[in-house]
């Protein structure tokens, strides 16, 4: 791209409105809710595949974006089924 890592990130800031990092965790987190809710995975199972080395840390962050704790998109249908 002929850029160094911070005028790209600079760039993408102006353009998208937010930086490549959050961009990126956002997409993370709406994959995470996806297979959450419509794959009824286990919150461990999502955590393992985003690369994140504890469920905890993987809750926080989830919470902190999405809004909400993982554990309650499992129970969107009345149930806490652990698959």
């Amino acid at each position: 791209m002929g850029a160094s890592r911070s005028a790209f990130a600079e760039r993408f800031t102006a353009i998208v409105g937010e930086t490549p990092a959050r961009y990126v965790a956002h997409i993370r987190m709406h994959q995470a809710r996806q297979w959450l809710i419509d794959d009824r995975m286990r919150v461990s199972v999502v955590a393992a595949r985003l690369g994140y080395d504890s469920e905890a840390s993987f809750s926080r962050a989830f919470k902190r974006i999405i809004g909400i704790a993982p554990s309650h998109l499992r129970t969107v249908d009345g149930t806490s089924e652990n698959r």
